[in-house]
Order: structure tokens, then C-alpha cells, then sequence
């Protein structure tokens, strides 16, 4: 379940917080949460909360994508270390280029053994008109 609402470009206030409610196998990163802004120039920063089991260099969180509809990925947040004594985790990405149109996208998580899995979050980023 998910908290959305409209704010007008360049605010750079909430967009959207959600809580992913999906369970995912064992080892596989979850996004927990997601505070998208819009700043004046359209493009978004997404803040990222993720958990998943770090067990150290060869097996942990290594990334996630923030990716529309059809596909494309529009952001990549690469996480360069383990987080294995701080779970779960927040991560932020600025500079993200939605398309016009584009009215919601999907954050998900990829990890070093399992790849792509665990919890998605889709955000509605025109929630409230």
C-alpha cells in the first residue's frame, strides 16, 4: 500500500512513499520504500529503501533501477560496498529523466548471486489530479 499525492514541478516535496507488501524468496533484495521529488526542472531524485540479507563482498545489494512501463530504465543506483550491519538501507538518485508521459514507474533491486528479484514498488507519479 502506498501514500501518493500531486505536487506541483519544482516544489521538489513528496511525490510518493510506499511500503512494499510483496514477499520475496530468501537472499533476494526487497524495496521497502520510495520518496520520489520532482525538482523545477523536471527531473526526479528518488530516495530508496531497501533491505536484503549483505553477507558480505560476494553476495550483497550491488543496485537498483528505477524503470517505466515498457521497460526502459531511466535510473541505475549502483551500491559500491555491503551493508550487512545496516538493514535496511536508504539510498538517493537525483538527475532521473522521466519522459513526459510517463505517469508511473517501477524501483526494484538487484543483487550480486540472485540478480534482479525480491519486492518491486510501483510509484504513481501523478497520483491526486
Amino acid at each position: 500500500m502506498g501514500l501518493s499525492r500531486l505536487i506541483p514541478k519544482g516544489a521538489a516535496m513528496i511525490v510518493a512513499v510506499g511500503l512494499a507488501t510483496a514477499t520475496a524468496a530468501a537472499g533476494e533484495v526487497n524495496v521497502m520504500a520510495v520518496d520520489a521529488r520532482q525538482a523545477a526542472d523536471g527531473s526526479w531524485t528518488f530516495s530508496v529503501t531497501l533491505r536484503h540479507d549483505d553477507e558480505g563482498w560476494d553476495h550483497y545489494a550491488d543496485r537498483w533501477d528505477v524503470v517505466g512501463p515498457d521497460g526502459t530504465v531511466y535510473g541505475e543506483r549502483v551500491l559500491l560496498h555491503p551493508h550487512v550491519e545496516e538493514q535496511p538501507f536508504t539510498r538517493s538518485l537525483s538527475g532521473v529523466a522521466v519522459p513526459e508521459g510517463v505517469n508511473s514507474v517501477t524501483v526494484r533491486g538487484h543483487d550480486k548471486v540472485h540478480g534482479l528479484g525480491g519486492a518491486e514498488l510501483n510509484i504513481d507519479l501523478q497520483a491526486g489530479e
